[in-house]
């Protein structure tokens, strides 16, 4: 019998800590599957921040360096120029990637530096205790918006792809979500495309995930799936925002 599914060698035989439900799990494979298909495990190099994200190290088998709360965009663009040879990605939530660390993430994009994003949005502070993200949606209830999020004085979602694919220097912007097979499949091969556009030295690219966080949601995993499908997708459409060729 020919073995059809198997744990992808830039995954280490680990059994993820995550809480029940997470979807990082689900991102983490698509990602091994795409650095395993390209065949480039020794020469990878992922990156990951404070935040749930921070735990990746334990999971990829490939070089990994933890840096500071937001931090990634500096430290991919430094190891990229300092070794053009190396892929190099990183690994961020929404807290991270579009709070902290939102001005180094549009300089990164808007210089267009050659390497990789995975985005994990789930429109919450995951690790710290599910406080208001930037991508908070509207009216969504968390530990420091306990009425929801009113945007009079909180201020509208960031709708990060929306805004970095308006930048000269983005390759290759795409929203995808892993609430289901068929949006699996779609986020499975935008994250290989977003390795692609590396390797051919075509610049910036960035896939954000659409993430389920049930214990922060206060919902079981299958609420929170068909939460992302019924709701979460109307504030963050699905699709690709802009793709270069050359």
């Amino acid at each position: 019998m020919n073995q059809i599914f198997a744990r992808p060698k830039s995954l280490k035989d680990v059994p993820f800590r995550y809480c029940p439900g997470c979807h990082h799990g689900i991102i983490h494979r698509l990602v091994a599957e795409a650095i395993d298909f390209f065949d480039i495990r020794e020469k990878t190099i992922g990156v990951a921040p404070v935040g749930c994200a921070v735990f990746a190290h334990e999971y990829f088998n490939i070089d990994m360096i933890e840096v500071a709360h937001g931090r990634p965009p500096a430290a991919v663009t430094g190891m990229k120029r300092a070794r053009p040879e190396n892929i190099i990605f990183s690994y961020q939530g929404d807290g991270d990637l579009a709070s902290i660390g939102m001005a180094e993430t549009i300089h990164a994009a808007n210089r267009g530096e050659n390497v990789s994003f995975i985005f994990v949005n789930n429109a919450i502070y995951g690790m710290t205790g599910g406080q208001m993200a930037p991508t908070t949606l509207a009216g969504q209830v968390t530990k420091t918006t306990p009425k929801g999020r009113d945007t009079r004085t909180d201020g509208f979602p960031l709708r990060v792809c929306e805004l970095l694919a308006t930048l000269d220097g983005t390759t290759y912007i795409e929203r995808v979500a892993v609430n289901n097979p068929v949006n699996i499949k779609k986020a499975r091969h935008a994250i290989r495309r977003a390795f692609q556009m590396q390797i051919e030295t075509l610049g910036f690219s960035l896939v954000e995930v659409l993430s389920a966080c049930p214990t922060n949601w206060k919902m079981t995993p299958l609420e929170a799936n068909q939460w992302i499908e019924d709701i979460m997708t109307k504030t963050f459409p699905l699709g690709v925002y802009k793709e270069r060729s050359e």
